[in-house]
Parts: C-alpha cells; structure tokens; sequence
C-alpha cells in the first residue's frame, strides 16, 4: 500500500506540474496580449509610479520574535535585540520602510506588488503559526537554503493576497549588521541584505552610515526562479521526476510544500 500511495503521489505531482506550466504559458500569452492595465503603485519617497514591489519586506502587522517577545514590525525601534538564526541576539541596524499607494483606488493592484500570503502551517506544523505576508522577492529559510516567496506560490497555502480592502500598503524590512535570518509569525526569514534608495526613510540610513559601499553575502544559498522561462523548466523537470528526476533544490522544496498544502486543503474540507 504505501509504494502504491508514493506512486499516486509522484503521478499526481506529474500532472500537476504539466497543467501548471500550460497555465504559466498561457498566462504570459494573455498578459502580452491584454491592453488592460491595473492601477499602478506610487512607491516610496520618489513620486515614481512603478509596477513592481520596492523591496523585500514584511507588510505591516507582522509579528517579530524580538528578546522580549513577539511584536509588531512597525513597533520595532533601531537596537531592539532579534534572536537570529546566524549568531544568536543581534541588534536592529535600522528599518527601512515603504509605503505603496493606488494611482487610481477605484482599481486593483498590479500584480506585482502584491505581497505573498504564507498560510497558518504552509511550511510545517504550526510554522508560520499565522499568515505571513511577505513581498514575493523576501526569502525564507527552508532546509537550509533561502527561496523567494514568490517561487513558492502554489494556490492552496501559498498564494498571492490581493489586498482589495487596502488602498496603501506599508511594508517594512529590517536591517542588522550582516545579512541573517529572523523569524516572523515563527517562521524564519531573511533580513535585509542591501539598502536600496527607495525607503521613504533612505537619508535616515545615509546620516547614521553613509551610503552603501559594498554587496552584502547572503547567509545562506539564496534560490529563485526568475521569470516565466525559468518556472516552466522547473516544472517540467517536476513533470518528469517520477521517471527522470533531475529536479534541483528549489523544486523539490516547491513540490513538496504544493503537496503539503493540498493535502491540508483535504483536511479542512473533511472536517467541513
């Protein structure tokens, strides 16, 4: 029973992952196509209207293990002391902050802004132990690597929110004195790794430290798929992985973070 349950399993993994990539394929026919256009995003101190997020960060309300307790991201101040992954209780540097605002509210966001939602238990038991949102590029720490949010959406745990209720979004990224790992809602999360010009408090940093002078080491293998292209190879090599696997780090995390979910989408509809 059990090899016949694994083989269902890497079948099912098989014909997903072949539906997904047509939908990839599909979509990126549909978007060059469309002349329908969402509203764009005002990012930041700079007047810029822009369509993609400004930094990988945490939305507002997210909960921070600090050494005190969790607390809000928006509530933390520079030298709060942050357990870390890399090196035990590490003072905050600084926080960087960005604010997104609707050029027209009467629309949706632009897809890509909008941040990822990391469902209650998506990545384990009780981890995060409540909905993450992160921004697409922000990274988690999974089996030893960093992978992008965004390469991880799977439309059951990990899913795009789309934030219709919200006609600013504030997000918020935390700086330490080397690239590290903290954990928010429980789960653990990179911190910010290179300060870039687009916070509405960048003078605050350039007073405190001048400007940045050199690219930050991540501290761990950081993993991303990088548009459509690169998605569609790695779901065919997950397409073929019950006969051929050639699957690389990245996808067989995604896959079995994809299976992990639809088997708790068939719980809760069970217990329904």
């Amino acid at each position: 029973m059990p090899e016949l349950e694994e083989r269902h399993t890497r079948i099912e993994r098989s014909r997903r992952n072949v539906i997904k990539a047509g939908v990839i394929g599909a979509s990126a026919l549909l978007t060059h196509l469309s002349k329908m256009k969402p509203a764009a995003a005002n990012c930041g101190h700079n007047g810029k209207d822009v369509g993609e997020g400004c930094e990988n960060c945490f939305l507002k309300g997210t909960t921070i293990r600090t050494a005190n307790g969790d607390r809000n991201v928006e509530d933390l101040f520079v030298g709060d002391l942050l357990p870390t992954v890399f090196g035990g209780l590490t003072p905050i540097q600084w926080i960087g902050r960005y604010s997104l605002k609707k050029s027209d509210p009467t629309k949706a966001w632009v897809k890509e802004v909008l941040p990822v939602r990391v469902a209650r238990s998506a990545l384990g038991p009780d981890m995060p132990h409540a909905d993450l949102y992160v921004t697409k590029a922000h990274a988690l720490l999974i089996d030893g690597v960093l992978v992008t949010a965004g390469s991880l959406i799977n439309g059951t745990t990990i899913t795009l929110y789309d934030a219709r209720e919200l006609d600013e979004l504030e997000f918020f990224h935390i700086k330490l004195e080397r690239h590290n790992a903290i954990y928010a809602e429980g789960a653990p999360c990179e911190t910010l790794m290179n300060v870039d010009d687009n916070a509405i408090n960048f003078a605050e940093y350039l007073r405190h430290y001048g400007p940045p002078t050199t690219q930050e080491v991540p501290c761990a293998p950081l993993l991303s798929l990088n548009g459509g292209r690169s998605e569609l190879k790695s779901r065919f090599r997950s397409a073929i992985s019950p006969w051929i696997d050639r699957r690389q780090k990245l996808d067989i995390i995604r896959d079995e973070l994809e299976e992990r979910g639809i088997a708790l989408l068939r719980q809760t509809e069970l217990v329904s």
